[in-house]
Formats: structure tokens, sequence, C-alpha cells
């Protein structure tokens, strides 16, 4: 595709308190280099009063700033209330919608709509599929090493193809909540105890090695996604969108630094060093991206690669 590429910003994956969303989506509006902003609780449905009290006026900040808006379904439906949920969000949404979960497909169809980095698009036959039933742009899975990227992309037309550029990667959900379990609590009595870890709750092997994090029933990586390196050959590809994934961190600086880089005001190595000190603690990695253990940091200049925890 011909068009430039632009960066988007994703559902908030984590819960954190009503104000702080609401605050941290204003700020996004008034400052961020990012032209299409997706809303909407992907995770648990039992977080929803946290965001619904503030969801219009977010909305309403967002557009009067000029972004772009799309609503996300949840990743997981397994209860009537959620199924109904998802349903009246297809229903009633003046905006395109995400989805994230295969249930959602059936509703979708033959209204344009996006399709979520939690569905498996793993080759451009399914991503045909999908474009034939509605589906207007696709974020792909953040495990697709680079080689499967551009086969896809060069193999399906018409079609606009967004990757996972910087987060936590989301890695696999569950009906059950592990995080609740691992505070002493059950899922219907969770107590909301994952608004206490905003970033998710670090998880170590045995050895006592940084393995994972856990979000509620979700399980994201423990490394940082981050494809600044590679942003202008996947651009050339034709992959037209990069999403930003938000984490507990100064969201706004990371987005201008994938914005400086991918519009040449920036070198990549400078911007990986700027990014190291808005989030620090979390190491970066990008193995997914070039065919290794998604823990990995594939250095670009020297093009030798470093092993990480993940």
């Amino acid at each position: 595709m011909s068009q430039i590429a632009t960066l988007t910003l994703g559902p908030v994956l984590y819960l954190w308190e009503g104000e702080k969303w609401r605050d941290f989506y204003f700020r996004i509006a008034d400052e961020a280099p990012v032209t299409q902003v997706f809303l909407g609780e992907t995770v648990c449905s039992k977080r929803f009063h946290f965001t619904e009290p503030h969801l219009a006026e977010v909305i309403e900040r967002l557009e009067n700033a000029g972004k772009q808006i799309v609503l996300s379904t949840l990743a997981l439906v397994t209860l009537e209330r959620e199924s109904r949920h998802v349903r009246g969000l297809i229903a009633d949404s003046p905006y395109p919608v995400e989805a994230n979960d295969l249930s959602a497909l059936g509703m979708l169809r033959g209204t344009p709509h996006v399709i979520g980095p939690m569905v498996n698009v793993y080759n451009a036959a399914t991503a045909r599929l999908l474009a034939s039933r509605g589906a207007t742009a696709i974020c792909l899975p953040p495990e697709l090493p680079v080689e499967s990227v551009n086969r896809i992309v060069a193999d399906t037309p018409d079609v606009e193809f967004e990757v996972f550029a910087f987060g936590r990667m989301p890695l696999a959900i569950s009906a059950r909540c592990a995080h609740a379990r691992s505070k002493g609590n059950i899922k219907d009595n969770c107590q909301f105890v994952c608004k206490d870890d905003p970033d998710g709750l670090a998880v170590k092997t045995l050895d006592q090695q940084s393995f994972l994090a856990l979000n509620g029933v979700q399980t994201v990586s423990h490394t940082c996604q981050s494809l600044l390196g590679e942003l202008h050959d996947l651009a050339q590809a034709g992959v037209s969108r990069f999403r930003l994934s938000p984490q507990d961190c100064d969201m706004v600086a990371v987005a201008r630094i994938y914005d400086d880089v991918l519009v040449g005001r920036c070198d990549a190595d400078d911007g990986i060093e700027q990014m190291q000190r808005i989030y620090p603690g979390v190491p970066l990695s990008n193995g997914f991206h070039h065919g290794r253990e998604g823990a990995a940091w594939v250095a670009r200049a020297r093009n030798t690669a470093h092993g990480a925890n993940l």
C-alpha cells in the first residue's frame, strides 16, 4: 500500500482506576501523535464499571482532537451478560468495531470492521477470508515473524494491516483468574486485586527468573515488544499502521518517539535509548519478529541477538 504509515493506540489492557483511565485518554487526545484510538474492555467484563462512566467524555475529547475512534470487544466471552454486551456494542455502535474474539465475527459479517491482534491471523488465506466478510483492517498477532507478515500483506490486497509495535504482548486468556488466585481470592470474589498491578503482576520461575506477567485473566509477556528499528522496513512492505499498547508509563513520550523515528526526525537507535529511560525496568524485545523466542532482543546495528527474560 502506498499511504503513509500512521500510529494507533490500542485499548488499555490493565485495570486502571476510572479517573486515571479518563485522564490518560485526555492527555492522549491533547498531546499524542496517534491518528486512531481503540477504546473498550478486552480482558474482563467485571472492569466495565470502572471505565464506562467516563467513556462518553473520553470519546468527545478524542473526537474534538481529531482522533478516529474504534470500539474493541472482549477477547473471551463466557457469560450471557458478556454476550449481550458484545451484541449490543455491535448493534448500536456509531463507530467501527474491533473484533478480538471469533464469536463477534458472525454478527459483524457484511459490516466494515477491524480484526484485533488476539484473533489468530497466521496466513494470507485467513486474511482474505476475513476481508471477504467485511474486515477493512487487521492487526496481526505479535508472535508472527517478519517473513509471515510480509507474505500476508503482499498476498492480501485492499486491507490495511497493523502491527503490534509497542507493549507487553498479550499471550493467552483464560476463563479462570490466576491474578486473583495469586492474591488468595477467587474469580467471583476477586476484590479487583488486579488494579494493584497497573502494569501486570510479574511472574518468576522457580529459579527466580522473570518469566511472564499476569493481568487478571490474561497472561502478557514480561518483556515489552518494541519494533522501533523495524518500522521503516515494515512500512515499505505495506504495513500502514503501528499499534502502541498502553503501559503504565509516559505513553505520550512513547508515541512521540515512534513518530519521530517513523518520519525520520530521530534514528531508531536513539529512539531505543530514549525508550529504555521512559520505561525502565522492563526489557525490550523483538524476538518474535526475527523468528526467535519472543523475549529475545535482536540488535539492529550489529544484527546479533542477545537473550532476555520473558
